[in-house]
């Protein structure tokens, strides 16, 4: 049998696994990490695992938007108040949002295809990584779990979906945001009025500027939990293809294709 010694000094991993999230490489469409860039700015980045720039350019775009008024723009242009949705524009800020909306979609897109390649690079290396690590606070593993379980808990909240795929970083800075927009927004308060039959006092109650950063907060915490879920499932179905490989398959052993017999 083969020993398997950790090598620290490997050039590329496919994954790493910490006490606060499993973080992998694996391939992505650029085209869909840019559109979430393009949904919301830092998103595509987290997607990435880029969690520094992501935590940024969701500030930025929260911050810069509201100062702005582009939320309340689109909702006017909804209502069919294009004059209305001009003038309440600041142009002071809409000029600093355009190229950082811009480089956000950008950078995301260059990030992605920089990654797939280095992906497939450590693939052909083939270094191993740990699957366990234990700490003072907390204990993470690699094991498989239910992709649609984790999109059910991202619909109940958002955030707890990567809480059950433990994704600590992410499920902590979604969770805090989507307590803001929620409190800020009053939509509690509204659905209170709204299940009570009381439309004009939920419309009274309701700040549609900042509801409308849920819809992009909910899809993308569904999505990152669904697809590193499967993909989760996926390295941990080849990291434990490859321990048996390497301890309980005999190094002789050779699979030969079959031949086609008439």
């Amino acid at each position: 049998m083969q020993n398997y010694t950790p090598d620290n000094t490997a050039r590329r991993y496919t994954a790493y696994v910490s006490t606060v999230g499993t973080t992998q490489i694996h391939l992505r469409n650029p085209y869909i990490i840019a559109w979430w860039s393009a949904a919301f700015p830092g998103f595509g980045h987290l997607l990435l695992s880029k969690y520094l720039r992501g935590f940024v350019l969701f500030i930025w775009e929260v911050i810069v938007n509201l100062q702005a008024n582009i939320n309340l723009a689109i909702i006017y242009s909804f209502q069919g108040n294009f004059e209305t949705a001009t003038s309440v524009v600041d142009t002071r800020w809409l000029l600093l949002y355009t190229p950082v909306y811009f480089f956000a979609i950008w950078d995301s897109y260059r990030t992605t295809n920089d990654m797939n390649r280095v992906y497939t690079a450590s693939e052909l290396e083939g270094h191993r990584f740990n699957t366990f690590n234990i700490g003072p606070v907390e204990i993470n593993y690699l094991d498989k779990r239910n992709p649609l379980m984790a999109v059910v808990a991202s619909i109940i909240t958002p955030g707890l979906g990567q809480l059950y795929i433990h994704r600590i970083f992410t499920a902590f800075f979604v969770i805090i945001w989507v307590l803001l927009f929620f409190y800020f927004s009053h939509f509690p308060e509204a659905l209170t009025y709204l299940l009570q039959g009381e439309i004009q006092q939920a419309n009274s109650v309701i700040n549609a500027e900042w509801i409308l950063f849920l819809p992009s907060v909910y899809g993308f915490s569904m999505y990152d939990a669904y697809v590193n879920t499967v993909e989760n499932n996926k390295l941990f179905d080849r990291e434990q293809r490859q321990y048996l490989k390497d301890h309980y398959q005999n190094t002789s052993f050779k699979i030969l294709k079959g031949k086609k017999v008439d």
